[in-house]
């Protein structure tokens, strides 16, 4: 691809904004080519990028072409330009700018549009979708990336991400359209509506209607002391309005609570990290508060911190929070005589070991998907039209967890009500969230679960993070730290091959990513990110406690950047 030559033909071009033109004249070589040297990529989660002009970049001109894609690709299904398209985004720079441009080219191509007016999180689009009768919706929001950054996900008419099949044919429709300043778009269409004020609604209502603990929440939510921040996201408003619904107290970050597109007051406004959540730490420190909850800006993933014995504020990791949530729901549902016999969890399959020996023991069978809530999503859809399960709890190491099948998508609003009525349930019986994970580890035994991420950059960097995964399957490997490998996993070619030889099927999507069984029933996995530059390495390593379980963690790390290296020779 000539960078030099689409870039000379962008600026020669007199339908180039006046914006573009000046922030293009103002960019070196190296830059030119980042931005003109390869194609915005649009995935299975749609597409995700830096904010900017070029064809590599996240403007107005890629989400037109994306949306025209879209649109072509609607037209070949039967009624859905009839029944229309919700688009919803979040807070970040351009997100409405971004979502107007969308609505615009569906109404030009004949496609009926529901356009909500002010920034909704991804579970209340997911809703929108399913009670409205769309067939498909579009987020602006690039999640938990840093600030100059957005994307576009696209969503089926049963509410979750577009599937890999209807996503390919997608693809093919925007990868047709070669002159991306030639798409137009109206933006004052009769065909743009609206999202009627009932769907907000009745998504409160919904979420209202999965309570666990209403009891523990009367005689403790008024008193409760719990901090949130919505990290300046859209989460602020559905989370403090299911929380007060129920009679929660909740204290806010004030100068979080602002729709600040920069996240001025944190680093990056992801809720798994701590210092994301610092401020709100601060507060509950300062007026002794219980427990602190932290949003992201599109408000599908939630991060808590607690105190641990000590008084001290820890941050839950996304796999701790969700042990204590699956824990809890099945706890109060068989207390209630309510887990229902054919009872379903599912979670990726770099999600924490642990939640296998917690569904056994309440007798539920549990499922494992590659990452991507979408799969989950696709597992609810499968069981309402069979009827073999009934799904009772879905999540994500990365924060993303979702009770009920009113969305199709990860639901931090949920996971907010969920995780207070947990802490009134604890406080009602005399306990508290920490010391409940730590009777968790004590009756399963300790498991350790790490995320760590190898950073990469510039324009191959997706070629080369799956070049190293491609070079990790032609490695042999009998051993991480103190753990034998007791058999490996290719979800690229849907295979397990055990430390005899033997070879299986795996049965799920096929991904890129290879997975290391540990014996003693722990895991260590890689595989890229699909949302941004960084390889991915997943630890789940059990032990006799956490000092034996950190030691383990540091020899398998020396043994996965020996590997790492060999794999790229490979």
């Amino acid at each position: 691809m000539d960078y030099r030559k689409i870039y000379k033909a962008w600026m020669n071009d007199p339908r180039l904004s006046e914006e573009a033109r000046r922030e293009l004249e103002g960019v070196n070589e190296k830059e030119k080519e980042y931005r003109f040297g390869a194609e915005l990529r649009f995935g299975t989660a749609g597409m995700r990028g830096i904010i900017g002009y070029g064809i590599n970049m996240m403007n107005v001109y890629t989400v037109r072409r994306a949306t025209k894609g879209l649109a072509d690709y609607l037209k070949t299904v039967e009624r859905a330009a009839e029944r229309g398209v919700v688009i919803s985004y979040d807070t970040r720079r351009n997100s409405r700018v971004f979502a107007r441009a969308a609505a615009g080219v569906l109404a030009a191509n004949g496609v009926k549009v529901y356009l909500f007016g002010s920034v909704h999180p991804v579970p209340m689009l997911s809703f929108a979708i399913r009670r409205l009768g769309t067939a498909a919706g579009i987020m602006i929001t690039a999640s938990h990336n840093p600030k100059e950054y957005n994307g576009y996900k696209v969503y089926g008419e049963d509410g979750a991400q577009m599937s890999p099949e209807a996503t390919e044919a997608v693809v093919g429709k925007i990868m047709a359209i070669s002159d991306l300043l030639g798409v137009e778009g109206d933006e004052e269409s009769p065909l743009i509506l609206p999202v009627p004020a009932y769907v907000d609604e009745e998504y409160i209502a919904a979420l209202a209607k999965l309570t666990l603990s209403p009891e523990a929440v009367k005689a403790c939510g008024a008193r409760l002391k719990l901090v949130y921040t919505p990290v300046h996201g859209s989460g602020y408003i559905p989370v403090m309005r299911i929380l007060d619904l129920l009679g929660i107290h909740v204290t806010v970050v004030e100068e979080q609570v602002a729709e600040d597109p920069d996240f001025s007051t944190v680093e990056v406004p992801n809720p798994e990290f701590k210092e994301t959540l610092s401020r709100g730490i601060a507060l509950a420190d300062k007026i002794e508060a219980d427990v602190v909850f932290g949003t992201d800006p599109d408000s599908d993933r939630l991060g808590v911190a607690v105190k641990n014995d000590e008084g001290e504020f820890v941050a839950l990791s996304g796999n701790q929070v969700g042990i204590l949530l699956l824990d809890y729901i099945l706890t109060r549902l068989k207390e209630e005589n309510a887990l229902p016999v054919n009872a379903a969890v599912v979670k990726s399959f770099v999600s924490t070991g642990m939640a296998k020996l917690i569904c056994d023991e309440f007798g539920v069978t549990l499922f494992e998907t590659p990452v991507g809530f979408k799969f989950i999503g696709e597992k609810i859809k499968e069981w309402e039209e069979n009827k073999k399960f009934e799904f009772v709890f879905g999540f994500e190491e990365s924060c993303g967890y979702l009770r009920g099948t009113h969305a199709r998508d990860k639901d931090a609003v949920v996971a907010s009500m969920l995780c207070a009525e947990m802490v009134c349930f604890y406080t009602f019986s005399h306990n508290t969230v920490y010391k409940r994970l730590m009777e968790i580890y004590e009756k399963y035994g300790f498991v350790l679960d790490r995320n760590i991420s190898v950073k990469y950059a510039g324009l191959n960097a997706m070629k080369e993070m799956n070049a190293v995964v491609d070079g990790l399957m032609r490695c042999k490997v009998a051993s991480f730290g103190p753990y034998k490998v007791e058999a490996v996993r290719d979800y690229s070619a849907d295979r397990r091959i055990a430390h005899d030889g033997t070879v299986s099927k795996l049965g799920i999507p096929k991904c890129n990513c290879v997975y290391y069984e540990l014996a003693g029933g722990g895991f260590i996995c890689v595989r890229p990110s699909g949302t941004e530059p960084k390889l991915k390495i997943y630890y789940s390593l059990k032990a006799e406690g956490e000092a034996a379980a950190l030691a383990a963690l540091s020899a398998c790390e020396g043994d996965m950047q020996k590997l790492l290296a060999l794999a790229k020779e490979a």
